[in-house]
C-alpha cells in the first residue's frame, strides 16, 4: 500500500504527482495489470470435454463444407 502525506504548503497537484511516482515505483499497477486477465487452470476432465467438443465441431464443419452447405472462408 502506497501512502503519501501532504507536506506543508504543498499544492494538491504536487501531492498528486508525488503519489503517482510512488505508485509507479512500487509496482502496484504492474501487479494489477498482470492479474487482470488471469484465468485459473481448468481440471483435466473439463479440458478433455472441451477438446472432444471442439473436435466434433470441426468434423461437422468439414462435413458441411464437403457437401456444400457452407463455403470456405478463403473463397470470399
Amino acid at each position: 500500500m502506497v501512502e503519501v502525506t501532504r507536506k506543508e504548503k504543498e499544492s494538491p497537484e504536487a501531492l498528486y504527482r508525488r503519489f503517482k511516482r510512488k505508485v509507479q515505483q512500487s509496482g502496484v499497477l504492474l501487479q494489477a495489470r498482470k492479474g487482470r486477465f488471469f484465468l485459473p487452470k481448468k481440471s483435466k476432465k473439463i479440458q478433455k470435454e472441451e477438446a472432444i467438443r471442439k473436435e466434433d465441431e470441426r468434423q461437422k464443419r468439414e462435413f458441411l463444407k464437403k457437401i456444400g452447405k457452407i463455403q470456405d472462408k478463403k473463397h470470399w
